[in-house]
């Protein structure tokens, strides 16, 4: 196996593909699920709701393309499955927090100074 791989990696169709837009558009659009994986340990106070959907829905319609496209791009898809699983537990985290009662479970924890303190910014 490992054989038949760097015989295509010295291959001219390892360059074409390295050197193509089917190779470097999806390196390039890594950052999107980079960051939608980072992001899942901050605020749930900061996440925008119809950034997050379109973001969902975007992804889903690029891993469709990867899909159609060919041949088939799998890079491409699997870093907008990877975003589309990010930003769909962003979601979640978001309906949690502002429509299922995480905003209000958060706020009886609270001690008293640091209502206060908050009241006063």
């Amino acid at each position: 196996m490992a054989s038949t791989f760097v015989n295509w990696l010295r291959s001219p169709a390892a360059r074409e593909y390295f050197f193509s837009t089917h190779f470097w558009g999806p390196v390039a659009n890594w950052g999107l699920p980079l960051a939608a994986l980072a992001d899942l340990k901050k605020d749930e106070e900061v996440i925008s709701g119809a950034m997050t959907t379109a973001l969902v829905s975007y992804s889903m319609v690029f891993m469709r393309f990867a899909w159609r496209v060919q041949p088939r791009n799998y890079l491409l898809f699997a870093c907008h499955a990877t975003n589309a699983t990010a930003q769909s537990v962003q979601l979640g985290r978001f309906a949690n927090y502002w429509y299922g009662g995480g905003k209000e479970a958060r706020d009886s924890k609270k001690t008293v100074a640091e209502k206060v303190v908050e009241a006063t910014q």
